[in-house]
């Protein structure tokens, strides 16, 4: 608890020695206003429900959202993990539909799956991301902890944060850019679901909840979501052609591992190996160098790298500092170029 020392409070009245604070007049909302609010909320999830699906698979499960009415549905690739089979239960029915893979795309851990019944799927409608306040109101709608049609409130808390995701079975660890924070809660389950605004769009996709390093487990009201905008960039590809040929996301064209330094602590990321043609052989990068920078943001460690370049796009002019086999120290500039697709 914090102790604020000293803090004095103005306005107060004193009559016989005894303090009393100034009489105040408390703004109450109408009853009218409380009552349509609530009945927005009540409406936008009842709107959603049969757009928000439950996904399992042999190894578990998690959530959906209804892309379109062919039965394409958006989810997380760590929901699909190496599964291409797949149970898939409506908020209406208690009898599991069949659906398939059509494609993922790791480092957004995003992927679509299409269920071979669509009759009764309602498509959701994908709003634009990029229009959020820090403020507004959203929802998130899923399958936390099993418990299906689940619906949890909060606020935008932040945006445009990047963040970084733990390997897991089937996936290894992404590096999530222009995610949307909020304090809506992000359970187990609720991953791939909807983050909806109080006009039924869908503004992202639930993805994570931050980890409080002492207590050992969740953070209370820090959950991240995928924008909008990304889900519908990498979904419209993979239900295309099933799979991603524009990332949208910058690259060196380098592969990289932590080198640490004579005190042991990590001191950059070492340059393994270098792409033909790449932003970074443009620049003259080789292997055997270390990055120790992009834009004077130090990058201590691989993941530090992955970070700065997720906050970038293709095209960008990005100034890389570098350290040679020899010892010498200098500064590049390069043109970043696109991270390429992967397989699905």
């Amino acid at each position: 608890m914090a102790v604020i020392a000293g803090a004095a409070i103005a306005g107060c009245n004193s009559v016989g020695g005894v303090t009393t604070p100034p009489a105040q007049s408390a703004t109450v909302a109408p009853a009218g206003q409380a009552g349509a609010l609530q009945q927005t909320y009540v409406g936008v999830i009842k709107r959603m429900l049969p757009s928000v699906v439950e996904i399992r698979t042999s190894s578990g499960l998690g959530s959906g959202v209804v892309y379109d009415s062919a039965g394409d549905i958006v989810t997380n690739a760590h929901v699909v993990g190496s599964a291409t089979q797949f149970k898939v239960l409506l908020s209406s029915s208690a009898t599991a539909r069949t659906a398939t893979l059509v494609g993922k795309y790791s480092p957004d851990d995003l992927a679509v799956i299409k269920v071979k019944d669509a009759s009764g799927l309602r498509p959701a409608v994908f709003g634009d991301s990029a229009k959020l306040d820090v403020g507004d109101i959203v929802l998130a709608i899923g399958t936390p902890l099993g418990l299906t049609s689940s619906a949890t409130e909060g606020i935008v808390s932040a945006i445009g944060r990047t963040v970084s995701e733990p390997s897991e079975p089937g996936m290894a660890g992404a590096t999530l850019p222009d995610t949307i924070q909020t304090s809506a809660a992000i359970n187990p389950g609720n991953s791939g679901g909807a983050l909806v605004n109080l006009a039924g769009q869908v503004v992202g996709i639930p993805t994570l909840a931050a980890t409080d390093q002492q207590a050992g487990g969740a953070a209370a009201g820090i959950g991240f979501a995928i924008s909008s905008n990304t889900a519908k960039l990498i979904a419209s590809q993979l239900v295309k052609t099933g799979k991603v040929t524009s990332t949208g996301r910058a690259a060196l064209g380098v592969e990289v591992v932590t080198v640490t330094g004579s005190d042991g602590q990590p001191a950059g990321a070492g340059v393994t190996a270098v792409a033909k043609d790449s932003a970074a052989a443009k620049a003259g990068i080789k292997a055997g160098d270390v990055i120790t920078a992009v834009n004077g943001t130090a990058t201590p460690d691989s993941q530090a790298l992955a970070t700065v370049l997720a906050g970038l796009r293709p095209g960008d002019k990005a100034d890389v500092s570098i350290t040679r086999q020899s010892g010498a120290k200098k500064t590049v500039k390069v043109t970043l170029g696109q991270l390429p697709a992967t397989a699905p």
